[in-house]
């Protein structure tokens, strides 16, 4: 058992004594206690006693007037009563020494007040058995010099033996030494306090008169006292201040002979010492104009100045060919979240010495900022063999390592920009050099050699990003819209929405090469944000148009990086509160890849937005490989098979295995499929026995216009092709759901 807890108990023990020792007081308390005398002592011993105490000087103790109190209500109203006031007392001198800026632990305000509750408490049991042996109680000075003496030897004896316990179970302190040390030179306090409270049972037996003398008596010499005490101590106070100043003028004095010894020495050794200190730090600091100083490779500057040369060189001599690596580290940025900065420099010193061993003398490898290295491959003849040096270097920089108790496991994408004449400055390289690495990155292909090609296409993925910034206010984001029909019955559920660009200089941009660009600049956000204002606002205008049209739904597809933010919630609200449309006509699309790359937080998410009373749709279901521990979990209303499913059935039906489990495995869910890609009839008619209940293709109806969208509902088409309408009800259904199929 520890100290702390061996104290704890001992503490339990003695509070637990004095609350029960309290109880039996107050339970003992005769009626006839509550005196004005009684209650003027326990007045003067909680309010007055604890604000007239007198420090003596240059001594760590005080006299107190409540021990006086104390033992005046022991001889004059009995131990019970002494009980009350003792405990009473306590806790005010500690509750205004506190307020007086005297600092108490958690548990020491609840033990003084019990050490000094059972203290009395003993003292009465004692008193009852020596009380006799004195004799009966009288105001002679022989009867309370005894009665006094007795209360305050025992009460002094039992608060030291219950410090000393404490002590020892806090500490370990020897018994002997705590004593000493602490409770043998406080009884100062305890004598003054039995000598008040004799003096004061003296005074009560006389009249009135001679009270009131003896009292003035008493407060003008408390008064003196505390004032010839206050005058001691202001005169120490000065005297200490004095004697204080003497000696720091001495150190004071001495301490300059010193320093003065110190900085003559201090200069004869800076002037032996200038001449190498200089060239040391000519020679630092051109090293740190030159160096990265986490890992000490040659910094941007130092790169540059070395390609400049190569570049020349070349020029002057085609056969001094160079190469040059753009590499990036992936995903850096979470080691640096999950592991911390720390950890994260330490990551990029290993990639550093890797790279380092992993190339020749003669190359040159710098980092050039954050991330990012640089590689200067000399001698290398032919882009292949760069590029075996570049897998080379991916496959040594993959390989896991510990740090500090942690797997750690990295890779790079590495451009590569081969030696060309039309090459100029640095710069030129490792812009092509860096194109090259986001082409690496973008197709996840490790490596890639720089072409023309692809500078082109950085080059128009660089326009679009910025056009596309502008194109809301430029209005040349438009809505199309694709029925989603009841291939049942083929009534129309509603319509997805999907985006258009039209450029106002290049024309219709395809949504396959714009909408990456948006998710990777983060342009999608504000893009959905007016995209939901947009189509909720046109739903509640088409929903006006006939009683039937009121249950018409929109469906907006919502990327993974909106996903990810807060906002979407709040987007989701303003765009109901603008169009006033039941949130039950808007339905979210996520895709089953988006929903589980961070299965807990699309799950709270999504429950978020349910609450809002929207529906919710997992989009390309089959091609995410969601586990099914995650999917039962996910508050989706309806589950959308990805159109390669579709696609894939025969004439006569075959290959539509994954379309039975999946729609099985729906219904099961109890949730609504959609069937997305439907083009030919076969397709539709496969769908309608196994049970599909919409469908969305170019066979009911491809994306439309704003305008024909509107101009379909009223003209209240017919959704389903003629043939299909007319034979449906006639032909037997040709394909049975498999029940026993496995669900994936």
């Amino acid at each position: 058992m520890n100290r702390e807890t061996l104290s704890n108990i001992v503490k339990g023990i003695v509070i637990f004594a004095a609350a029960v020792c309290f109880g039996l007081a107050i339970a003992e308390l005769p009626k006839t206690s509550f005196s004005p005398g009684f209650l003027a002592i326990l007045a003067f011993a909680t309010i007055v006693a604890p604000r007239t105490s007198l420090a003596l000087p240059r001594s760590r103790f005080a006299i107190s007037f409540s021990d006086a109190a104390v033992f005046l209500t022991f001889l004059l109203y009995g131990g019970p009563a002494a009980i009350v006031v003792a405990a009473l007392e306590s806790a005010s001198n500690c509750f205004y020494l506190r307020k007086k800026g005297f600092y108490f632990g958690k548990w020491m305000i609840p033990t003084n007040v019990s050490i000094n509750t059972v203290s009395i408490a003993v003292t009465y049991l004692v008193w009852l058995r020596v009380a006799p042996l004195i004799g009966e109680a009288n105001t002679s000075t022989q009867y309370i010099v005894a009665a006094v003496g007795t209360i305050a030897g025992v009460q002094f004896l039992v608060s030291s033996v219950l410090v000393v316990i404490l002590a020892w179970a806090r500490k370990g302190s020897p018994p002997f030494q705590t004593w000493k040390q602490d409770c043998f030179a406080s009884s100062m306090t305890q004598i003054v306090g039995a000598g008040l409270a004799g003096l004061a049972l003296k005074i009560v037996n006389y009249d009135v008169v001679t009270i009131i003398i003896a009292s003035v008596a008493i407060v003008i010499a408390y008064l003196s006292y505390r004032q010839s005490i206050s005058e001691v101590n202001d005169a120490m106070l000065t005297a200490e201040a004095a004697e204080r100043a003497k000696a720091e003028i001495e150190r004071e004095r001495r301490r300059e002979a010193e320093k003065h010894a110190e900085q003559l020495t201090a200069t004869l050794q800076k002037e032996e010492l200038a001449n190498e200190a200089l060239r040391k730090s000519e020679k630092d600091l051109q090293h740190s104009a030159l160096h990265d100083s986490l890992t000490n490779l040659p910094n941007r500057k130092h790169f540059h100045e070395r390609l400049r040369q190569m570049i020349d060189a070349y020029k002057a001599d085609p056969r001094k060919t160079f190469h040059v690596l753009f590499l990036d580290l992936r995903k850096f940025k979470n080691i640096n979240d999950s592991l911390g900065h720390a950890l994260g420099d330490k990551v990029l010193m290993i990639a550093a010495k890797r790279f380092v061993r992993m190339l020749n003398a003669t190359d040159m490898v710098a980092r050039i900022g954050g991330d990012e290295f640089a590689v200067i491959l000399n001698d290398v003849n032919g882009v292949g063999k760069a590029q075996k040096i570049a897998r080379r270097l991916l496959d040594n920089i993959s390989h896991p390592f510990s740090l500090s108790g942690n797997n750690v496991s990295i890779s790079v994408n590495i451009g590569i920009a081969p030696c060309d004449t039309e090459y100029n400055t640095p710069e030129e390289v490792l812009r092509d050099a860096d194109i090259a690495m986001h082409y690496a990155k973008e197709w996840n292909s490790g490596v890639a050699v720089f072409t023309k090609e692809l500078r082109e296409r950085f080059l128009e993925r660089i326009r679009y990003e910025n056009d596309l910034r502008n194109a809301i206010a430029r209005n040349e984001l438009s809505m199309s819209y694709q029925p989603l029909i009841d291939i049942q019955d083929g009534t129309l559920l509603g319509f997805e929405a999907l985006l258009r660009w039209n450029h106002s200089e290049i024309g219709n941009i395809p949504p396959n090469k714009f909408i990456p660009i948006a998710e990777e600049s983060g342009l999608i956000i504000p893009i959905t944000v007016w995209i939901l204002e947009q189509t909720t606002t046109q739903l509640a205008s088409w929903q006006k148009i006939s009683p039937e049209y009121r249950d018409l739904i929109v469906s907006v597809n919502i990327s993974g990086k909106h996903l990810s933010n807060d906002d979407l919630i709040t987007d989701v609200q303003n765009a109901l509160a603008i169009s006033k449309i039941d949130p039950r006509s808007l339905k979210l699309e996520i895709t089953e890849s988006t929903a589980m790359e961070d299965a807990e937080h699309t799950i709270d998410m999504l429950n978020r937005l349910k609450l809002l009373g929207i529906q919710l749709s997992i989009d390309d279901f089959g091609t995410g490989y969601s586990s099914l521990s995650c999917l039962h979990r996910l508050p989706f209303d309806t589950l959308k098979i990805d159109r390669s499913f579709v696609y894939s059935v025969g004439e006569n039906g075959e290959n539509s295995e994954i379309l039975q489990t999946i729609i099985s495995l729906a219904k099961n869910l109890k949730k609504k499929v959609i069937a997305e890609g439907i083009e030919t009839e076969s397709q539709l008619h496969l769908l309608q026995n196994l049970g599909c209940d919409y469908g969305q293709g170019y066979l009911l109806a491809r994306p439309q216009t704003r305008e024909k969208a509107e101009q379909s509902l009223y003209e209240r088409k017919s959704w389903l092709p003629e043939k299909v309408v007319e034979i449906e009800d006639s032909v037997e259904e040709t394909v049975n759901i498999d029940e026993s199929l496995p669900v994936f």
